[in-house]
C-alpha cells in the first residue's frame, strides 16, 4: 500500500501544536509499519527534516516540491491544481495532518485532521490576513473535494465542524493525541542544575505557550496581583514561556503596568527539551486560554507531576478532566483562588498530582497511530 502524506507544516522552526501533532504521529506510524511505502510532500526547508530518524527509513520517500509554497497556495485554490498525489508518484490514499489546501484526483482517497476551529469562534483573536488565510483553507475543503473521513483532535473541534460546516457526524472522528514518553519528571539534581543555570526562582506558577490574545496571558497577570496581595506569597514569582505571537504587545504592557512586574519574568521561546525542567520546577501550571482544539502543555505539565489549572470551555475539560482545577478564564478572581489553593494546600496538590499521572495514561501516541493508520488503511 502507498499513503501519502502533506509535511509542508515541518517546515517551521518555531513548533506549534499541528506540527508536534504531526511529528509525533508519523514517527509512531511510519516506524510501526515498514510493509507500507510512505509518500511525504513537502515544500520547505530540507535541514529541518534532518532531525527525525524516521525520515530515512527505507519505506520513506520525501518529495520535495520545486514550487513555492504561496504558489501551490494560489494554484491550489484558483486551478484546483496540481494534484499532490501526481506530485508524490501516485498513492491510494493521501493523509492532511492539517487542513492545507491539497488538491487530488478523484480516484485518490482523502483522510484530514482538524485541529480547530478558533478562527470562528474568536475572529477577534486573529489578524485580517490570518482570518483570510483560514477562510481560504477550508473553502477549498468545503467547495471542491471534501476529505472521505476527518479526524478531530477532540470532540469540540469534531462538534464545531458538525456545527458550523454540517457535516455528517458519522464522517467525522475524534482521535486524541498523544504524549512523548519523554516528557517525565527529571531527577532532582538535574533539576537544581537546571534552576541555577537559567536563573529561575525557587517558587513560581508557568505558563507555557504562544504568547498572543487567544492565550489570556493577561487574564493570569492580572490573577497574579491578586494573589500577591497576601503576604503568604511574598517569594512566588510568575514564569511566561512562549514566542512572541500576534498582538504579543498587549501581554507585555499588562505585565509592565503589573505593580508586580518585577516578580514576572519571561523566557521567551525553549526548545523541547527544556519543555519537562520548566513544568517540573513549577509550583502549578495555569493556562487560561480562551479556546483550545486540543492543548499539549496541560498534559505535558501532568506527566511532570505538577498541578494544573485550566480553562473550563472548548476541548481543555476533555484533556484535564477532573485531574486539574478549571476556571473561568474571565474571572481573575476565580483563577486566584484556584492557584491559592493549590499553594496553601500540600494534599489537595498532592491529590491533584496523583490524577493527574493517571490521567495522562489514557493519551497515547501509539494508539493514536494505530486508530490513525485504520482510518487510512480503510478509506
Amino acid at each position: 500500500m502507498r499513503i501519502g502524506i502533506d509535511i509542508r507544516v515541518l517546515g517551521s522552526h518555531l513548533k506549534s501544536g499541528v506540527q508536534e501533532y504531526t511529528e509525533n504521529l508519523l514517527a509512531h506510524i511510519i516506524a510501526g509499519n515498514p510493509e507500507i511505502q510512505f509518500k511525504l510532500f513537502y515544500s520547505g526547508d530540507s535541514s529541518l527534516l534532518g532531525k527525525y530518524d524516521w525520515i530515512n527509513l527505507s519505506n520513506v520517500e520525501v518529495v520535495k516540491s520545486p514550487i513555492s509554497n504561496k504558489l501551490i497556495f494560489a494554484s491550489s485554490w484558483l486551478f484546483n491544481y496540481p494534484k499532490l498525489d501526481d506530485l508524490v508518484g501516485g498513492v491510494e490514499v493521501f493523509f492532511s495532518p492539517h487542513f492545507l489546501m491539497a488538491p487530488l484526483n478523484s480516484y485518490c482517497r482523502r483522510i484530514t485532521t482538524f485541529h480547530d476551529l478558533s478562527y470562528l469562534r474568536f475572529r477577534e483573536f486573529f489578524s485580517l490576513r490570518r482570518v483570510f488565510w483560514h477562510r481560504l483553507q477550508i473553502g477549498s475543503f468545503s467547495r471542491v473535494d471534501p476529505p472521505n473521513k476527518i479526524i478531530a483532535v477532540s470532540d469540540s473541534t469534531k462538534y464545531d465542524l458538525i456545527d458550523k460546516y454540517d457535516i455528517d457526524p458519522e464522517r467525522v472522528e475524534t482521535i486524541y493525541s498523544g504524549i512523548s514518553g519523554d516528557m517525565t519528571r527529571p531527577l532532582q539534581e538535574e533539576l537544581d542544575v537546571f534552576r541555577k543555570k537559567n536563573n529561575l526562582p525557587e517558587k513560581f506558577i508557568l505558563f507555557l505557550g504562544k504568547l498572543e490574545p487567544r492565550k489570556n496571558i493577561p487574564a493570569l497577570i492580572k490573577a497574579f496581583n491578586l494573589i500577591k496581595d497576601s503576604k503568604d506569597f511574598d517569594d512566588l514569582h510568575l514564569v511566561i514561556v512562549g514566542a512572541k505571537g500576534w498582538l504579543f504587545k498587549d501581554i507585555f504592557n499588562e505585565a509592565e503596568g503589573s505593580p508586580q512586574k518585577a516578580k514576572i519574568i519571561f523566557k521567551g521561546y525553549i526548545n523541547d527539551e527544556d519543555k519537562k525542567f520548566y513544568y517540573s520546577l513549577a509550583s502549578a501550571f495555569v493556562y487560561t486560554s480562551f479556546f483550545e482544539g486540543f492543548g499539549f502543555p496541560p498534559l505535558e505539565a501532568m506527566a511532570c507531576g505538577t498541578p494544573v489549572i485550566a480553562s473550563n470551555n472548548s476541548s481543555l475539560p476533555e484533556v484535564v478532566g477532573d485531574a486539574g482545577l478549571l476556571i473561568d478564564p474571565y474571572n481573575a478572581v476565580d483563577i486566584s483562588i484556584a492557584v491559592k489553593s493549590i499553594l496553601t494546600d500540600p494534599s489537595f496538590r498532592n491529590s491533584l498530582v496523583k490524577r493527574g499521572l493517571q490521567r495522562v495514561q489514557g493519551f497515547s501516541w501509539e494508539e493514536c497511530a494505530r486508530r490513525t493508520l485504520d482510518l487510512l488503511k480503510n478509506a
